[in-house]
């Protein structure tokens, strides 16, 4: 073998391994199927489960909002996943006025409750915002487009923080009581609290109920736009399912409330008749 093709095969060879070395670095496909990762109790939610909303002002209607799991998993990282899906769609009759189509996904460890992948996809009239985040949560990192960001352990998104939450015994929680999760978003990590506001019935077109109320203290990348304080009443059950979402504005109350629910783990003991 003459010197000049040595030459080229070890160029070769040096750009392959270049090449391989930089995939292992920053490919967030690994698989983790036999890794060793925390553990979180789960009674609430499950596959197939379905909650619809209606989302509006007072007695307007002005779209619907869905989140849904699918009926099967998905894998991620050689691990099963809770494959979660959050729809908003205003009223095509209101479209001309302001159009709402808005769609977040995320990823969730069926046995550890944390991400792997999360997309926020946000049109609101002319507003438009896409945003991607995959998390290894072995080694710490979140990957943006070609960016990766250190991240602390089982960081959330704002989706998984909140499935997250409907997992934890909330009931023995004091008012004015405040738990934290850290949740990742854009480029940065942020405090996520919990803040326990009290119990409250309430009824809504899928019918009434005994609820817990919380406030999520969202710093950023949150699912609404905060312009007053954000109050989730949730089942007062081991479901957690939300049943109303909104917050207190200067002309009122805005946000969504549930109309229809299915596929769930469980039946909704909080339920009043």
């Amino acid at each position: 073998m003459n010197s000049q093709l040595k030459i080229k095969l070890l160029l070769f060879t040096m750009l392959i391994a270049i090449f391989s070395f930089a995939f292992i670095s920053n490919s967030t496909n690994k698989d983790y199927k036999d890794t060793i990762l925390r553990y979180q109790s789960n009674e609430a939610f499950g596959f197939g489960e379905k909650l619809e909303y209606k989302v509006g002002y007072k007695f307007i209607t002005a779209g619907y909002g869905t989140y849904y799991i699918k009926n099967d998993p998905t894998i991620q990282n050689g691990r099963p996943c809770y494959d979660i899906n959050f729809v908003v769609r205003s009223l095509p009759e209101l479209e001309m006025l302001y159009k709402v189509k808005d769609s977040y996904r995320t990823l969730l460890d069926v046995g550890g409750i944390f991400p792997w992948a999360f997309e926020q996809h946000v049109r609101e009239g002319g507003y438009k915002k896409d945003f991607s985040a995959k998390f290894d949560q072995v080694r710490n990192k979140a990957y943006v487009d070609q960016d990766s960001f250190n991240i602390p352990e089982y960081v959330h998104d704002i989706v998984s923080a909140f499935y997250y939450v409907r997992t934890m015994n909330l009931s023995t929680m004091k008012k004015n009581e405040i738990i934290y999760l850290k949740n990742f978003f854009e480029d940065s990590t942020h405090s996520l609290g919990v803040k326990m506001l009290g119990r409250q019935v309430v009824e809504v077109e899928a019918g009434k109920f005994n609820c817990l109320v919380i406030e999520p203290l969202v710093s950023k990348g949150g699912l609404f736009k905060k312009e007053g304080r954000l109050m989730i009443w949730i089942t007062d059950d081991e479901r957690k399912i939300a049943v109303k979402v909104g917050t207190q504005i200067s002309i009122g109350f805005v946000g969504a409330e549930l109309i229809k629910y299915s596929g769930l783990r469980g039946p909704i003991k909080s339920k009043i008749g």
